[in-house]
């Protein structure tokens, strides 16, 4: 099969190379004015093993039978300017965190191209076609709807590690993941701490606990199946040292996914009448250390 990657990060580029070392072609979407500097080959270090593999690179969506789409929330609408609705061949994947990107891309290409995915893990970008996987983990779910046309492809990343399932209900696909991330994010984010000092601090502790809580609340509002109580001992688990995405964002004083990742359950909470403090104070603290670096 053909893949082609939007968004060159940590979670594209991870993708993207275990997919070329399965035997895929692999094709990277970078923008115009890197595609020359850009390098032929995808490095990957990783709890999985460390390789090599050689990708293509281009400026414009090839045709390809998945457009997988990894880019950040914060650099969706300006990604989409590559991507004409004509140039879809194949199944477009989204695997941003959030929500609301699916009904974004449906409305643009149409409900039948597109086909939400999630992903978890420890992926960062140190260099152009460089990625450092972190985390003993790697979990990705699609949409059951794509069983008939990756399911060969999922067992082969199963193989080499990855962790997932198909999902019948959207929602519980979406809202399983924010459940999880969101409290994750903005208080590590929040407290400028690790996972290990945020569950080694009561205080915080009870922060990203009640946050869990109020987001389980809305998900299921929102027909989701989710645990709070299964979420934690998740949350617990991962290793101590593990930092979010939207807290290195804000150490490097790049925008955080603040409304992707906190938006959906403070609207949520509105929509249905949930109150969420917990949630909208973190959010809150997440925007002044956001705005003072």
């Amino acid at each position: 099969m053909h893949h082609a990657i939007l968004g060159p990060g940590g979670v594209g580029g991870m993708v993207g190379a275990c997919l070329a070392k399965n035997g895929h072609a692999v094709t990277m979407v970078v923008r115009p004015e890197a595609v020359d500097q850009y390098p032929r080959q995808l490095k990957l270090e990783s709890t999985f093993g460390n390789f090599t593999v050689p990708i293509e690179r281009t400026a414009r969506v090839p045709p390809c039978d998945v457009l997988w789409i990894a880019v950040k929330a914060t650099q969706l609408e300006s990604a989409l300017r590559s991507i004409p609705s004509a140039d879809v061949t194949g199944a477009m994947v989204p695997l941003l965190n959030g929500i609301d990107h699916v009904a974004l891309l449906r409305s643009r290409y149409g409900a039948e191209r597109v086909f939400p995915g999630t992903i978890a893990g420890e992926t960062e970008r140190v260099a152009p076609a460089h990625v450092i996987h972190r985390s003993p983990f790697e979990r990705l779910n699609l949409i059951a709807s794509t069983r008939g046309r990756l399911e060969t492809t999922f067992e082969q990343l199963r193989k080499m590690g990855f962790a997932g399932e198909f999902i019948e209900n959207e929602a519980t696909l979406l809202w399983g993941k924010l459940v999880l991330l969101a409290p994750l994010a903005l208080a590590t984010s929040a407290a400028g701490a690790t996972k290990g000092e945020i569950f080694g601090n009561p205080p915080w502790r009870g922060e990203i606990e009640a946050c869990v809580r109020e987001a389980c609340a809305v998900a299921t509002a929102e027909g989701a199946k989710v645990d709070p109580d299964a979420g934690l001992i998740f949350l617990r688990s991962l290793p101590d040292g593990m930092k979010s995405s939207m807290q290195k964002d804000v150490e490097q004083g790049k925008p955080p996914e603040l409304d992707a990742i906190g938006g959906p359950i403070l609207r949520g909470g509105a929509r249905h009448g949930i109150p969420v403090p917990i949630t909208r104070k973190l959010v809150e603290m997440v925007e002044n250390r956001a705005r003072s670096a």
